[in-house]
């Protein structure tokens, strides 16, 4: 089996346009979430969200261009941009027939089908729809019109996995290039679901948090005063590379791929099995793909959204995983970005991957010590309120989804042997 290096990292995000904001922004324990400004709010039952900050797709893309795609590929192409300029890419001195994309998505162009619906459902009936609509809105874009960007002939699809959808697709990647079937493969995923038929949906589900008159703590996993995750929106990329190709190329090597697992809860169709079934079988795959043990994990990121039933059930999954005895730190980043759907598996595995780099793991915001889960209030270092440093060669990043999909991924300090 093939070696797997991350070369190229891009992340857009509610606490960074970049991958040196954002991860100053995490380590300092930064709350990304306000009022929400992209539409009238006044009848919602939740108001805030964690949307980007001081963001002008035109500073990166053309307005033509910019007219021709939804937001969640704008945010794609922005990502990747800076992952390709970090990574030192030159594509045109590359074999592009064994350079892929695999990107993930939950909802596609939903601000795209939201606002043609509507005009549509306004208008007298007849069916005048842009002549774009179906390339803006489909779940699968991104991942074309990434590859058409950089001429990349390689495998190229989408994942969709409901909130496990990047992650998903980081570990699909992982696995064809350690298989031998690409040499590079651009992965990660974007979303951009803050709009009335993304905070009406989860608000009829109940799955997001009511905090309004404090939106800045409103994302507060493992405190038992949580009541719903906190929507984001952005993207995060990542370049994955066979080693020997890497070498070859002179390409910066920031951390490796060692493991990949998925499962599933196979219980309820939003929530988490009560025990984590599925994510102890997701971390226990991951564990086995790597050729390691619970103890090795330094870094656990938790999917951790804020929920009641969710980040329990994590917990339970992680004690039966880690046990009780466990020295490693664990950190819900969520506090600060809030969910970011799709995307939230890229921008975890880019919070590992940079703990790896800077031995130094992230902060869970906005818990109040006394009220910790009360099983786990002594049993895990939540890393709470601050940044921790600590020697951390191996990371893991838990991510879930409607559904019971589970995927989990290991990433790993670079060591060339």
């Amino acid at each position: 089996m093939k070696r797997v290096v991350v070369t190229g990292l891009g992340a857009l995000t509610p606490i960074g346009n970049n991958v040196t904001d954002f991860w100053q922004s995490l380590i300092s324990g930064v709350s990304g979430a306000a009022p929400i400004t992209k539409f009238d709010v006044s009848k919602f039952k939740t108001r805030f969200a964690c949307e980007l900050k001081d963001f002008d797709p035109l500073a990166f893309i053309e307005k033509a261009e910019a007219r021709r795609y939804d937001l969640y590929t704008q945010y794609a192409l922005i990502s990747v941009a800076e992952a390709v300029q970090n990574a030192r890419i030159a594509f045109e001195a590359l074999n592009r027939d064994r350079i892929g994309v695999i990107w993930g998505s939950g909802n596609g162009g939903i601000q795209t089908f939201q606002q043609q619906v509507m005009e549509f459902a306004q208008g007298d009936g007849t069916p005048r729809f842009n002549p774009f609509f179906i390339p803006k809105m489909i779940v699968d874009i991104a991942s074309g019109i990434i590859s058409i960007k950089y001429g990349l002939r390689g495998i190229n699809f989408t994942t969709v996995s409901a909130c496990a959808t990047s992650n998903t697709a980081i570990i699909d990647a992982f696995n064809y290039i350690k298989w031998g079937k690409a040499d590079m493969i651009i992965t990660g995923g974007s979303e951009a679901a803050i709009n009335e038929t993304g905070v009406g949906g989860f608000n009829a589900a109940k799955a997001l948090s009511t905090r309004n008159d404090d939106p800045a703590t409103a994302s507060r996993p493992f405190d038992t005063s949580r009541d719903g995750f906190v929507m984001g929106e952005g993207a995060g990329a990542l370049i994955l590379e066979e080693l020997e190709h890497a070498k070859r190329r002179g390409a910066p090597i920031i951390a490796e791929v060692v493991g990949g697992g998925m499962a599933g809860d196979a219980y309820h169709l939003t929530g988490t099995h009560p025990e984590g079934e599925g994510a102890r079988l997701g971390m226990l795959a991951a564990l086995e793909d790597a050729g390691i043990a619970p103890a090795d994990i330094d870094y656990l990121n938790t999917h951790a959204t804020s929920t009641q039933q969710g980040d329990l059930s994590e917990l339970k999954a992680a004690e039966r995983v880690f046990g009780r005895e466990s020295t490693l730190n664990i950190s819900a980043t969520k506090s600060m970005t809030g969910h970011l759907l799709g995307a939230a598996g890229a921008v975890e595995a880019i919070a590992c991957i940079k703990a790896v780099e800077n031995d130094l793991v992230p902060p869970t915001i906005n818990v109040n010590e006394a009220n910790v889960e009360p099983a786990y209030k002594d049993v895990f270092n939540l890393t709470l309120h601050q940044a921790q440093q600590r020697r951390v060669t191996y990371a893991m990043s838990n991510t879930f989804g409607f559904g019971g999909h589970i995927a989990t991924s290991v990433f790993k300090k670079y060591e060339k042997n």
